[in-house]
């Protein structure tokens, strides 16, 4: 049995069993390439140009930034020591990646980090209650699809959504376990949550996936087996990384817990059952988000009924309504959009299996209940009114356009440029309307999962094009035609910086592997101080897009506390859907406001309207 409690194993991501089917991919995969350092420099000087607050300011970095990549500077010798690890390495970024990135993160990764899908409603062929919702779940993602349609991206992250968990480590650093492999007879089991209780369910017995029926059954058992509230212990797990990883160890250091605990840990995914039931789009967000809120005593009692380190953990409502969480740290969001889109299309075939039940009876699901001492009780109470305070700091607004993919492509343009035009429109007004400054970048993020581990990269969508076109439409001297022309320039600047960063051809990475090769005590090169270059990685935006045909709702957290997170749809033909999220302090509606009326310029603009509403 892995160690629950560490110290964190040194191979812990390689002892994760490959993919049978695509274990090939070691050796048929390009590996991430490290960018030719004269070429990263120039682009980002580049992209610093628009974000300086003077040209005495962009003078100044750029000097940095020659300095660095001359012969006399040590750029040239950290590309060297970096090339030199990536020869050495399946994956130069990996490991750098997987701890300043996500494991060595501490605070919650309740808002902080964790993302959500909200699904459309179950299907009028299929039963309507919550318990055959989550059966039908259960029944689909059992089914393990495999991504098959995803072509030549790398499957290395699909070896974490299932059977494994995050593990809070006590030195700063958490890891993931992966039991696969570990013993066959103690795997295809489901996780149930309801009203604060862990429930253990056979999804699969005898190879066998048990049928919906069987599946709804088994969780109707849960349903009406918990009439009551049992300690949230699931709470623990929406800490701050360092105080969950203590209370985590407290917990396990009783054998009783930490069967159960290992339990939990190699179930195959995890349901909760809330006792919700959110109906408009925001309430649906927000009670995937982050769970029910409590203002009356400050208590969060959603977020007991959750295991937050799980990859993979459907919600359920008491309406029916369902969703996501995902873990982010060791798996990107697309391979759980493909997972999930692939069980919704599933369930809305009714021609999709649903399974016979066996003439054997299966075994009713074990309650799974923890042994609470008064440190655990005191230490629930506390995540408890901290997980509320945080999800209580948070805004969020949502929008949907009148128009989406289908008239964006008939007037030729990039569905995703069209969308993150909007959004470069719509905070310069609100910037504008404010009386504030730009104070950091936008970040929008690439797959680079064409290579073997690949991940994501950044696209830093901020260009001299963009903010051309920006001004020129709120300049009452430009005519629509000029202003066509440059919203045609940003939108082809940003298909290219697109393409480069799936093609591992960005900046910021590289900028960080750079910096990661300064031995102990070698002075850290001045472009890393530079006001200019700090605030470009800023991410005031943290954008971000995914592709389905059932998420109504979907996004994370804004990433710096004077930020926003502008999570956007573009797959659907007859709308765009936004979410914004930020701190309360900040214009949250206001912003939402423009984004909506940033949508019908940009639509008047292509169609030859009038402006509206300027």
């Amino acid at each position: 049995m892995p160690s629950l409690t560490g110290p964190r194993p040194v191979d812990w991501k390689a002892a994760a069993p490959l993919i049978p089917n695509f274990a090939s991919q070691r050796d048929s995969l390009p590996r991430l390439p490290v960018p030719n350092l004269t070429a990263t420099l120039e682009r980002l000087k580049t992209s610093l140009l628009p974000l300086a607050h003077s040209e005495a300011e962009f003078t100044d970095a750029a000097k940095k930034i020659d300095a660095f990549g001359s012969h006399a500077g040590s750029g040239n010798l950290l590309q060297s020591r970096l090339l030199q690890r990536a020869n050495e390495r399946e994956h130069w970024l990996e490991e750098w990646w997987d701890n300043l990135g996500y494991l060595g993160y501490r605070d919650s990764v309740v808002v902080n980090v964790s993302y959500y899908y909200g699904f459309d409603g179950q299907p009028a062929h299929l039963p309507q209650s919550p318990a055959a919702r989550a059966a039908g779940l259960a029944r689909g993602a059992l089914a393990n699809p495999d991504g098959t349609k995803e072509g030549q991206f790398c499957m290395d992250t699909y070896r974490w959504m299932f059977d494994c968990c995050r593990i809070p480590g006590l030195h700063g650093l958490d890891w993931s376990v992966s039991h696969t492999g570990f013993n066959a007879d103690d795997l295809g089991h489901i996780i149930i949550v309801r009203r604060n209780r862990f429930w253990k369910l056979k999804g699969i017995i005898n190879g066998r996936i048990l049928s919906m029926t069987e599946l709804e059954k088994q969780i109707q058992h849960i349903y009406d087996s918990t009439t009551k509230e049992y300690p949230g212990v699931g709470v623990l797990t929406a800490s701050n990384r360092d105080v969950w990883a203590k209370d985590h160890a407290h917990l396990a250091a009783d054998p009783h817990n930490a069967s159960i605990l290992h339990t939990i840990h190699s179930s195959a995914f995890l349901i909760s059952l809330d006792t919700d039931t959110p109906s408009s789009p925001i309430d649906h967000s927000r009670s995937l988000w982050h769970g029910s809120l409590s203002p009356s005593t400050s208590d969060a009692p959603g977020l007991k009924n959750r295991w937050v380190d799980k990859p993979v953990e459907f919600i359920v409502f008491d309406n029916a309504h369902a969703g996501i969480l995902g873990e982010h740290s060791t798996m990107d969001g697309t391979p759980t959009v493909r997972m999930c889109d692939e069980v919704l299309d599933w369930l809305a075939d009714p021609a999709f299996d649903l399974g016979a039940p066996s003439a054997i009876p299966s075994p009713e699901p074990e309650p799974l209940d923890f042994v609470i001492d008064d440190t655990t009780r005191i230490a629930i109470d506390k995540a408890s009114k901290a997980a509320y305070e945080l999800a209580d700091s948070q805004s969020m607004s949502y929008h949907l356009t009148s128009y989406g993919k289908a008239a964006i492509k008939a007037f030729r343009v990039s569905p995703d440029s069209w969308a993150q035009m909007i959004i470069q429109l719509a905070y310069a007004r609100l910037l504008r309307a404010h009386g504030l400054n730009r104070e950091g970048g936008t970040y929008e993020a690439a797959t680079t999962r064409r290579y073997w581990k690949g991940r994501t990269e950044t696209i830093r969508v901020v260009t001299l094009q963009s903010d051309a076109f920006v001004s020129a439409m709120d300049d009452p001297h430009v005519n629509r035609e000029s202003r066509k022309q440059l919203f045609d320039e940003a939108a082809k600047a940003h298909i290219v910086l697109a393409k480069a960063a799936g093609n591992g051809e960005g900046v910021d990475r590289h900028m960080l592997g750079l910096k990661l090769c300064l031995k102990e005590r070698e002075p850290v090169p001045d472009i890393y101080n530079d006001p200019l270059y700090k605030r470009s990685g800023n991410w005031v935006l943290s954008t971000s897009a995914v592709f389905s045909d059932h998420f109504p709702v979907y996004g994370w957290g804004e990433v710096v506390p004077q930020g926003f997170g502008v999570a956007y749809m573009t797959g659907y033909d007859d709308r765009l859907q936004y979410t914004i999220t930020s701190r309360k302090e900040m214009p949250n509606e206001d912003f939402m406001n423009e984004i909506a009326r940033a949508a019908v310029d940009l639509y008047d603009l292509h169609a030859g309207q009038p402006k509206s509403m300027l």
